[in-house]
């Protein structure tokens, strides 16, 4: 479980990622939840076994990384950004 951020037990969260080695975004994404002093689980997509489960549990889903917030599907980096801006989490001026 994950609190938003400043430990308002009201913003308890849990926050889910799947991420692939090397993924530019998923690193990006790392970042963002850094800035927002947000945690998540990371889940990393490294074989065929678990990319195979992947596929069969989020069929639609084309790439990493991937967020599930509370069981919603928020999707990649972008979709991500835009939640966390829209709860005033970050701000999108680079400190």
């Amino acid at each position: 479980m994950i609190y938003w951020g400043s430990k308002d037990p009201l913003f308890f969260m849990e926050i889910k990622t799947y991420t692939s080695p090397g993924c530019f975004y998923c690193d990006q994404l790392k970042e963002l939840f850094k800035r927002a002093e947000l945690e998540s689980e990371y889940i990393t997509i490294d074989s065929p076994e678990k990319t195979e489960k992947f596929r069969a549990e989020f069929p639609a889903v084309r790439g990493f990384p991937f967020v599930i917030i509370d069981g919603e599907h928020i999707g990649g980096l972008v979709e991500t950004a835009k939640l966390l801006l829209e709860k005033g989490l970050v701000s999108s001026k680079k400190k």
